[in-house]
């Protein structure tokens, strides 16, 4: 099973879209390059699995950056509070986590 990138980046946004309604405007186009990143992080993990080039540890350090990553641009956007983002994160990758961990075949989100 493969990962859907733009699926998933889709589901990652309109999980996060909820949580951070009031500041959407200024928040919708950081929120949809993240949540592509992050897909397209994910699909590369599955794809290096696949491959045997990567460790569960290591796949576990890239999407711990790749989080880090998420919540550091949203909070540079003013107005938005870190028990904000990290709601909208921990939604965006809830959301996606089952469809994932199957795909990449180890429980990772």
């Amino acid at each position: 099973m493969s990962i859907n990138v733009s699926a998933i980046a889709k589901e990652m946004l309109n999980a996060a879209k909820p949580i951070l309604q009031n500041a959407w405007k200024e928040v919708k186009p950081f929120a949809e390059k993240e949540s592509k990143a992050f897909a397209q992080n994910l699909a590369m993990i599955g794809k290096l699995k696949l491959e045997g080039k990567i460790t569960k540890e290591e796949a576990l350090l890239h999407i711990q950056i790749q989080k880090n990553s998420f919540r550091t641009v949203l909070l540079a956007i003013q107005g938005l509070g870190l028990i904000a983002v990290e709601n909208a994160l921990n939604a965006a990758i809830a959301v996606i986590a089952t469809t994932v961990n199957k795909a990449i075949g180890w429980n990772l989100l």
